[in-house]
């Protein structure tokens, strides 16, 4: 699955995108980044749940959860490339294949409220983002998106609501 893409160049081009795009977000202590890309992941559960009844598109849902991905990697300092063969779940025997999505999403929240506890959070977190990613990435690849292309048109699009940056 994940031969299809070079997630090292894609986690670097995320890095750069979110210095100049998302500095609001990027300058937030890592443990508010990672509440932030929390929220974002329960949000696009959200999303897919309410099916045709959600406004923004599946693929474009989908696109958005890549790119949180890598941006919640990076804070992580997790290299996806090494991770997601190793530590992907296939949980391809569930009915519904929103659940493992889910259960990931509520994963990656419960690392985030062990922050707050001072509890062990990374081994979770990362594993729960590589999850999310798996999933979004099997998903992608069944709807016939090519990911690279849907994040490069994606964030020509998120460049423009930045009224102060100019190329």
């Amino acid at each position: 699955m994940s031969q299809a893409y070079d997630f090292l160049a894609m986690q670097q081009a995320q890095f750069r995108h979110d210095q100049r795009n998302h500095s609001d977000i990027i300058c937030l202590p890592k443990s508010d980044r990672l509440k932030h890309y929390g929220l974002h992941f329960a949000k696009y559960v959200g999303r897919l749940a309410r099916g045709s009844a959600e406004q923004k598109s599946t693929d474009q849902t989908l696109v958005d959860m890549t790119l949180v991905c890598l941006s919640a990697a990076n804070a992580l300092h997790q290299r996806i490339q090494d991770d997601i063969e190793r530590c992907s779940q296939d949980r391809s025997d569930q009915v519904d294949p929103l659940r493992s999505l889910a259960d990931a999403a509520g994963r990656f929240a419960d690392a985030c409220e062990k922050i707050d506890h001072l509890e062990d959070f990374l081994p979770v977190a990362r594993l729960a983002n590589i999850d999310v990613l798996s999933w979004t990435v099997r998903h992608a690849m069944e709807r016939g998106i090519d990911l690279n292309q849907a994040i490069d048109e994606r964030r020509k699009e998120l460049v423009v609501r930045q009224f102060y940056i100019a190329d």
